[in-house]
């Protein structure tokens, strides 16, 4: 018990400190007073409301709490945030009320903690209590991404501490994360939150192939550190010759199944090194200085420093051969890194809000309680141009139809055919990253029900067929 309560005031110093640290230069001094009284007060509050409540693990539930607070704050989240987390579980496992949550903190933190809340019900399965609690999640989110961004840390502090647990409710909980939460969090730029969350829940899903490739990692680093170090010393003397002055840091790849079936290809498909510089024009000038060094591998180089790849990430990647080992090298600006850490939280960063908020209401309106295919779909994009050079995001694969709905309802009624990068094509082409798009339009509508199987984005699939469905009720068929 002494030792919990230690590692609680550690935890509390922790949360306070990154707070005032993220924060406190902007916000007045009495602004800043009245975000650590809430804090303290809702530690007081959080605290009192789980006292004698333990988890399956015998872990005093308070900790629980605390840990997605500071996963919170760790991640740029503000005051609100921070006191939502600690008091994410009292409306569901205690006595404390959703109403006394606004009283005491307002209702920004009253909304964060009723998505953070299950929907209950004694008329409805679990299956459909499940649907509830997603559709209430996103319909929330739509309000206020962070709603999504502290189920992300709850979920995540749950993977870790779940093996109390029946295993059979373990395997489906990590089986929702993977369908749910995972692509989510890619669509909202948080790859690395993705990433970890996955390679918990897969953990959980295929153990024994998890051990088995924490082993093989294990091994493959110890072989070759010596020479990683050598190539790191390499690096830093080059770069102190261009007045550079990176942070290096590795990044060896979580579990995945894909990462087991590259396991045989070497390290590079398991370790990349990732250089963070000042400024994008030093990334460029880094880029050199590693190709100056070591030998590029043709085909390897992927600019994604200024318009963020299919999975979110902003940086340039590319492959070199490093003596005997190829070696895959990622460099990125400081204020990047922490995007690619942290995605929609980051600040600075303008999130586009309206994009998000169309998937969660087209998903929202799909056939399906839950439409996880499309979330899935959506979790990959692709941007492609308007002929007046505007750029539209897409889900990978969508096709010259999907991008006439996302331009507008009329537009993909109307449409007749594409044309892309100045070619005449069909409008079930496919897209790809970086095409030029221009929709030609006929005078009546030409939808038809193939249409359906052209399309993957659930906006353009829900037009289609709320057209459909009117027009055969208007033809009496």
């Amino acid at each position: 018990m002494a030792e919990s309560k230690r590692k609680e005031r550690r935890m509390v110093n922790e949360i306070l400190e990154l707070l005032v640290t993220h924060y406190g230069g902007g916000l007045s001094e009495d602004e800043l007073d009245c975000g650590i009284s809430d804090f303290q007060r809702a530690i007081a509050i959080a605290s009192k409301a789980h006292e004698g409540q333990f988890r399956k693990s015998g872990e005093p539930f308070f900790i629980h709490p605390l840990r997605v607070a500071h996963e919170a704050a760790r991640h740029w989240m503000d005051f609100a945030s921070v006191i939502a987390a600690l008091l994410h579980d009292v409306v569901e496992d205690t006595p404390m009320s959703l109403g006394e949550v606004e009283e005491a903190f307002g209702s920004e933190v009253a909304l964060l903690v009723n998505g953070l809340t299950k929907a209950s019900s004694e008329k409805l399965s679990r299956e459909a209590l499940k649907a509830q609690t997603y559709r209430k999640q996103l319909l929330l989110a739509i309000e206020d991404v962070r709603v999504l961004c502290l189920k992300f840390w709850d979920r995540m502090d749950n993977l870790q501490t779940i093996h109390a647990l029946d295993p059979k409710k373990q395997a489906l909980i990590a089986k929702e994360t993977r369908a749910v939460y995972v692509p989510l969090a890619r669509h909202l730029g948080m790859g690395y939150v993705a990433s970890h969350m996955e390679a918990l829940s897969l953990n959980i899903l295929y153990p024994a192939r998890a051990r088995r490739y924490r082993r093989a990692v294990q091994v493959l680093r110890s072989n070759v550190e010596p020479q990683l170090r050598q190539i790191r010393a390499n690096f830093r003397q080059a770069f102190d010759h261009y007045r550079l002055a990176p942070t290096m840091k590795d990044r060896w790849r979580p579990f995945s199944i894909d990462a087991t079936r590259n396991m045989g290809r070497g390290i590079s498909a398991l370790y990349t090194l990732e250089i963070q510089v000042a400024r994008t024009m030093d990334a460029y000038l880094a880029l050199g200085v590693v190709h100056e060094l070591y030998n590029a591998i043709p085909g390897k180089l992927r600019d994604h420093l200024t318009i963020p790849s299919p999975f979110g990430y902003q940086a340039l990647k590319t492959t070199v051969q490093a003596g005997e080992i190829r070696l895959r090298v990622q460099i990125t600006t400081h204020k990047l890194a922490r995007f690619n850490e942290s995605g929609v939280l980051t600040p600075g960063f303008e999130f586009r809000k309206e994009n998000f908020q169309e998937l969660m209401k087209s998903l929202l309106e799909g056939e399906a309680a839950f439409d996880t295919e499309s979330l899935r779909l959506a979790a990959s994009t692709i941007q492609v141009y308007t002929p007046k050079g505007d750029i539209c995001t897409l889900p990978a694969g969508s096709s010259a139809l999907d991008f006439a709905f996302a331009i507008h309802e009329k537009v993909g009624l109307f449409a007749w055919r594409a044309r892309i990068n100045g070619q005449t094509r069909q409008l079930k082409s496919r897209l790809m990253d970086g095409d030029q798009v221009e929709i030609e339009r006929s005078m009546n509508p030409k939808v038809l029900p193939k249409w359906l199987e052209w399309c993957i984005t659930p906006r353009a699939q829900n037009h289609i067929r709320r057209y459909l469905r009117t027009w055969v009720q208007d033809s009496g068929v």
